[in-house]
């Protein structure tokens, strides 16, 4: 997927985040092995794979947390472990639990944030502004992060996530512990943010994926299953065979979860 010396990959297939032949191990425990997939640019992939899936290791390595023990990890292209800085400059990253200063405020972490990805004081105040209005923080951009709910503080830590512009947004398990309302105010701030960013979605919730992703990448065991667009368009890895539904709603919701349980025998994340 990425272009040969001397050529431009057409934009609509570019690829924004590339696994190649990734593995990491802790110990004796293999958590990933062998991953290749691709996420091109503009879709919003869902991430999913049962409890000890490898799915936390391999975001992490995305994310440049930790590095592979073999394969390549490239951003938009740029390989993490040759050009660090430029890769991730590309990348915003939420964890699950997003880790907020409680002493500082809202605005002010989202500063930080910026400053650390080497804008200047400038630039920094319209992006800090743009980053609270896109996430909805205007009434708490003033206030302590460890005043802020749950669904405030999920919504800082996506603006400290955007607040440098990156092209690929990484989201790992974005609305766990958020209440009815809280969920759906998040899906519809990442909705919106999907028409300017490639997004990767890491979830145990199927109806999450029905309601916001256009592909899905499935790993047990730290290896592959199958990549598949909810629309219908499949492309099945390693053997793997399964037929999409409806994309939307219920229909797209019933799809995945046919395509999830035919993969892993039943089981369910």
């Amino acid at each position: 997927m990425t272009a040969g010396p001397g050529t431009a990959p057409d934009d609509a297939t570019r690829s924004m985040i590339e696994l190649d032949g990734v593995s990491r191990r802790f110990g004796p425990v293999e958590a990933v092995r062998d991953l290749s997939f691709v996420v091109p640019r503009g879709v919003v992939c869902g991430f999913l794979g049962p409890n000890g899936a490898g799915k936390s290791t391999t975001i992490r390595m995305i994310a440049g947390a930790i590095a592979p023990d073999s394969g390549a990890v490239r951003i938009e292209g740029i390989d993490l472990a040759l050009d660090r800085r430029r890769a991730l400059a590309s990348l915003g990253w939420l964890p699950e639990h997003a880790p907020l200063p409680p002493d500082l405020r809202v605005e002010e972490t989202i500063d930080l944030r910026a400053r650390l990805h080497g804008m200047r004081r400038a630039e920094r105040r319209s992006a800090v502004d743009s980053a609270i209005d896109a996430c909805r923080l205007a009434q708490v951009r003033r206030r302590l992060c460890g005043q802020l709910s749950k669904g405030f503080r999920q919504r800082a830590g996506l603006a400290s996530a955007i607040v440098h512009g990156p092209s690929v947004l990484v989201l790992d398990e974005p609305t766990s512990g958020l209440d009815p309302g809280q969920i759906d105010e998040f899906r519809a701030l990442v909705r919106e943010l999907a028409g300017r960013t490639t997004i990767l979605l890491s979830t145990h919730v199927l109806a999450e994926v029905a309601a916001i992703c256009g592909s899905v990448v499935v790993i047990d065991r730290g290896s592959l299953l199958a990549q598949e667009r909810i629309d219908g368009g499949a492309t099945a890895a390693r053997g793997a065979t399964a037929t999409s539904g409806a994309s939307a709603g219920a229909g797209a919701a019933a799809s995945i979860e046919a395509l999830y349980r035919g993969l892993l025998g039943g089981r369910l994340p």
